[in-house]
């Protein structure tokens, strides 16, 4: 809920998803801790759906955010990616869709795009299979999607990686620490007054301020041990 330009970072990332062309709607899905509550309140103000569930079980709580708008279609964006392009959650979606036999398709089986672009796309049927075989506080539960990823003999995945112009891993476009807001500041700054600026004309500010890209380049990640 920190603000930037006038706006919490959780309203920029809803910004930019209003901008793409194949979600029929979008739920906002945060725990039940206290804390959240101003989350919820918010997303009231925007009107938009918000799901509350257990911080813990990231898995059951996407599940229930999901059934809560009668999806059949999950597409997961993680709210420390608040700049996320809406070209690219637009590509991923339209990939799954034209390939129905896919279970699970996204592009963070394998950094290609810098991290803070992360998309998940993968059918409601098989995330609630994925939980049902997941027994109740399992640690992997913590990690939504992880068990459909790390299972590719039970589920058909597909990792979409970035083109040449955007194969950019080590730039982190993500949320996660003071340092990162302070990247992710500059560049909504810079851009201020439009939403629709993308991931190529991200790169383009970055090379031109070379230092945002040495203030977080060092912080760690929890995600890596999942991933690279």
């Amino acid at each position: 809920m920190r603000e930037i330009s006038g706006r919490p970072l959780l309203g920029h990332l809803l910004d930019r998803l209003s901008l793409c062309k194949s979600l029929d709607s979008v739920v906002v899905a945060t725990s039940t801790y206290p804390e959240n509550d101003v989350i919820e309140m918010f997303c009231r103000r925007e009107r938009i759906p918000c799901f509350r569930g257990s911080e813990e079980d990231v898995l059951g709580r996407t599940v229930g955010a999901l059934e809560s708008v009668s999806a059949t279609i999950g597409v997961e964006v993680f709210g420390d990616c608040p700049i996320i392009d809406p070209n690219i959650v637009d590509e991923i979606v339209n990939y799954f869709i034209a390939n129905p036999g896919y279970d699970f398709v996204g592009n963070d089986l394998k950094t290609s795009y810098p991290p803070g672009m992360e998309v998940e796309v993968f059918g409601l049927e098989a995330l609630k299979n994925s939980s049902q075989r997941l027994p109740n506080l399992h640690r992997d539960r913590e990690h939504g999607t992880l068990f459909i990823r790390q299972n590719p003999d039970i589920y058909r995945i597909m990792n979409l990686e970035a083109s040449d112009a955007h194969r950019r891993p080590e730039l982190s476009l993500e949320v996660d620490t003071l340092e990162d807001l302070e990247v992710i500041s500059a560049i909504i700054t810079h851009f201020e007054g439009r939403l629709d600026y993308s991931l190529s004309e991200i790169i383009d500010f970055m090379e031109v301020n070379s230092e945002l890209a040495a203030i977080n380049k060092n912080v760690p990640r929890r995600w890596k041990q999942y991933r690279d």
